[in-house]
């Protein structure tokens, strides 16, 4: 089994925490453990006897189920906490609820909103301490992104990857950090309203510097996808930014998915093209928010093209989490 270099312990509140190759060495774990649980009748059970904490602030589908089924995969009992469940920030404070759950829990993996509470939890816990999410950043979301792109691609330096939507929101930050430490060239694709944090950009630039690959920033689609073997969107309006939907809407409809930007990528048609999307995706009128005006960062035929691989890639949450459950509890 593919080991990490020097990660028993720590904590992962970014893909900063992670050097390049560590991040490599963490892909190659997750593929070794998804190809294990495809063929092995009888699988290693390396977290016997650990427990790990699931304390969300935020509700999830991919992240929380991801989570629980890599944690039994392996032997472990996980416990969720959810807003109602534990006191944290309001009649305990942060550093107290982590140095409590510490002292009962083998790691901590948190979704919620501020970096800085994650980023306290770490510190005080004495455990790892794991971002399933916050405002500013999604790190294991876009291992498991990575994991996708490799299981295609093989070999991910010199691929072109554009994400085309809120070009400042937690995915894309994060996504632009590890397509550079991975030797992506990656173009973020948004309007100029909703353009990323400059200290994101340069903290990108420095790793892809490193990598020999390159970051952009583009307020064009048409200019953006020529030559993209990943064309990645998003949700417009994140978890607690609901009352600028209509704002979101008129900025962001000329970014919409669909087929005539796929085309433009120049790769629709000779198999080195993706379409990856974090989820959930409101692609049609099936939901209670679409009802009434459709799809919305993704048309269906985007959405449901064999080029798609938004399934694949949630199901490697689970892959690359159990991964980094493994990496830093054993």
């Amino acid at each position: 089994m593919t080991a990490v270099s020097s990660l028993q312990g720590q904590s992962l509140l970014t893909l900063h925490d992670l050097d390049d190759c560590q991040l490599r060495e963490l892909l190659d774990l997750a593929a070794a453990l998804k190809r294990e649980k495809a063929q092995a009748a009888e699988r290693s059970r390396r977290l016997a006897g650990k427990n790990i904490c699931l304390v969300f602030q935020k509700s999830s589908t991919r992240t929380r189920c991801a989570a629980m089924v890599a944690a039994s995969d392996e032997g472990a009992h996980a416990e969720y906490l959810g807003t109602q469940d534990i006191h944290l920030g309001r009649k305990e404070s942060i550093r107290d609820t982590a140095r409590v759950l510490g002292r009962m829990f083998d790691g901590i993996l948190y979704r919620g909103f501020a970096q800085s509470t994650v980023a306290e939890l770490a510190e005080y816990a004495g455990v790892p301490v794991w971002n399933g999410l916050t405002d500013q950043w999604h790190p294991t979301q876009i291992v498991a992104d990575l994991l996708t792109m490799k299981e295609r691609f093989t070999d991910l330096r010199g691929i072109r990857t554009v994400f085309v939507g809120d070009g400042r929101n937690n995915v894309c930050n994060s996504l632009m950090l590890g397509c550079a430490k991975s030797g992506i060239d990656f173009v973020n694709c948004c309007p100029r309203e909703l353009a990323p944090e400059p200290e994101v950009v340069r903290i990108a630039e420095c790793a892809a510097t490193a990598n020999s690959s390159s970051i952009s920033v583009c307020h064009d689609p048409a200019a953006a996808v020529p030559g993209a073997n990943v064309v990645y969107t998003d949700v417009w309006v994140s978890m607690g930014e609901e009352a600028q939907f209509q704002e979101r809407l008129q900025l962001l409809r000329p970014y919409q998915v669909d087929m005539e930007m796929m085309k433009l990528t120049g790769n629709l048609d000779n198999g080195r093209l993706l379409f990856l999307h974090c989820l959930p995706a409101f692609h049609n009128h099936a939901t209670e928010l679409t009802r009434d005006i459709g799809a919305l960062e993704v048309t269906d035929d985007v959405f449901e093209a064999p080029f798609s691989k938004v399934f694949d890639q949630a199901e490697n949450r689970m892959h690359t989490i159990k991964a980094i459950m493994v990496a830093t509890l054993t």
